[in-house]
């Protein structure tokens, strides 16, 4: 993080303008803070609890500067101290304006004061414990909201200082800084430019990205008599299923002439050749030849199961893992839409696109972010080794499920309207899974399932899976259009992760996973 990306991060809410309140003189001239009519300061048990110095004097004076990230953190810490001064003058303002009630209507005062005199005072003090109030309120909702602040900074720092200790020690400055070029050099080291190397063509996919299930259809749609053909991996593959109904994948490709199995048919759980008829079981054993003597023939066969409404394969060399992952929805969630799309990009690309929410009041005008506004600081917090987290200002979490799902959680009130903070403030939410099949390097096998925890009937009305699905491809096309730029200057040679900013956070890691899983390291990041 820079500097002046870290300074922007701090644009907290410092207001300097004098307090209404001074507990060594008059409220507006009518009382002193512990006096009831002229009487001398009675002892307060209380009085410790306000009596706190205003913190303003010693607020590092950085105006027009820039911070780097430790001295960006401590004027955070300023800044809530500010803020818990102010809001123990807001509740001392509260008290004060309760006793001078008490006073306005005490026996002995009402004898010297009309009845018009003591509504109009009454008045007043009903304005002024009103405005006090709302201040609370007011100084309540910035300390939450510098304390949200101060996490964000601290955990600013804590990336720094992965950060430095993963670019190595640095050596000590010398004692002249201003004429060392060993200086020069040192603060090169120190300070390197985060950035991503993600250009040129796409590569050949390492064979460790494939050693995971991947799930390839929604069970809905495979009949008994029906085939799905999909490309994974820039092999091409059918799914069928077998005489006991489980599913099967095998290679789409004859092994006679190399016709595509697809354009034939199931015949009693074997899917049969169009060309000449040959059939073949969910483990790739050809069982029937017509008109020749029957040979012992085997297409290639992957791993293939069915689990919680997915189809799932194991499409790489080394041995599947004993279970499936679990994809469904949260409790309480009902599955609304399962759409499945064939797009014509990278599925890296794809990825990059589903976990950035900032492109979204630029990029999304027509369809669900249509009217928002810009938000001055968008991010994504998210614990130090993990792949999931939660937007600020949006109320959506959200999470990167290697290797390649992103699942998302939307609060909502009205359908396109957000509401809240965060999602838990929200009484409705949406929750998305989009699974980004890696078909060949520049097309992805996109399955969308869309889930509500809200308004069951939808499920029930006539039509509705295509009209979710009509929205579905609305939104992509807002996207696609963007991301078919990327790709084309990508192939040649532009880097499309050249400047990562604070709101790029869980798109980096998703790349920084995956590089040390195509490099074979040992133990891969944000996974523990």
């Amino acid at each position: 993080m820079n500097a002046i990306a870290t300074a922007s991060a701090l644009s907290l809410p410092i207001f300097l303008r004098a307090s209404k309140l001074d507990t060594k003189r008059d409220l507006k001239g009518r009382f002193r803070v512990f006096a009831v009519f002229g009487e001398v300061e009675k002892k307060n048990a209380w009085g410790a609890l306000f009596d706190v110095e205003d913190p303003r004097s010693k607020i590092p004076q950085n105006k027009g500067k820039f911070l780097d990230i430790y001295q960006a953190l401590e004027v955070a810490r300023y800044d809530i101290q500010y803020l818990d001064w102010r809001a123990r003058q807001d509740v001392l303002t509260i008290m004060l304006l309760h006793e001078k009630v008490v006073e306005v209507l005490n026996p002995l005062a009402r004898e010297y004061k009309s009845i018009g005199t003591l509504k109009k005072e009454l008045a007043e003090l009903q304005d002024e414990l009103a405005h006090a109030h709302r201040q609370v309120h007011i100084s309540e909702a910035r300390v939450t909201t510098a304390l949200d602040k101060l996490a964000y900074m601290e955990e600013l720092v804590s990336d720094r200082l992965l950060q430095d200790r993963s670019t190595g020690e640095v050596s000590q400055t010398s004692s002249s800084p201003s004429t060392s070029a060993k200086y020069l050099d040192t603060e090169k080291k120190r300070k390197p430019r985060k950035s991503l190397n993600i250009s040129g063509p796409v590569q050949s996919y390492h064979p460790h990205l494939k050693n995971f299930w991947y799930p390839v259809a929604f069970c809905s749609d495979l009949k008994d008599d029906t085939m799905i053909p999909i490309e994974c991996f820039e092999e091409p593959w059918v799914i069928f299923r077998g005489k006991d109904g489980k599913p099967g994948c095998v290679q789409n490709t004859c092994a006679h002439r190399a016709c595509p199995l697809h354009l034939g048919s199931v015949n009693e759980g074997r899917i049969q050749c169009p060309y000449h008829g040959w059939e073949y079981t969910t483990d790739g054993k050809c069982e029937k030849m017509p008109s020749t003597r029957l040979l012992n023939v085997k297409i290639k066969s992957v791993p293939c199961f069915e689990k919680e409404g997915m189809i799932w394969i194991w499409p790489g060399n080394d041995p599947p893992t004993a279970t499936l992952p679990s994809l469904l929805p949260p409790s309480g969630f009902e599955i609304h839409a399962e759409i499945v799309m064939e797009l014509p990009i990278e599925h890296g690309l794809l990825l990059d696109n589903l976990l950035d929410l900032a492109h979204a009041p630029f990029t999304h005008t027509s369809t669900f972010a249509k009217g928002w506004s810009v938000p001055s600081l968008v991010k994504f917090l998210t614990p130090s080794s993990g792949l999931q987290g939660y937007w600020d200002p949006y109320p959506i979490d959200m999470e990167f499920r290697p290797p390649c799902m992103v699942l998302s959680t939307i609060g909502i009130s009205k359908p396109g309207k957000l509401e809240g903070q965060n999602t838990r403030e929200c009484s409705t939410h949406l929750h998305q899974l989009h699974v980004c099949l890696p078909s060949s390097k520049r097309k992805t096998r996109l399955l969308y399932r869309m889930s509500l925890d809200f308004a069951p009937l939808l499920k029930h009305i006539p039509l509705m899976q295509y009209l979710w699905k009509y929205f579905a491809e609305q939104v992509l096309n807002e996207d696609l259009r963007l991301v078919v730029g990327q790709q084309e200057r990508m192939n040649k040679g532009a880097n499309v992760w050249n400047l990562p900013v604070t709101y790029d956070k869980l798109g980096v890691r998703y790349r920084l996973w995956r590089d040390a899983l195509e490099g074979e390291a040992k133990q891969l990041p944000f996974t523990s």
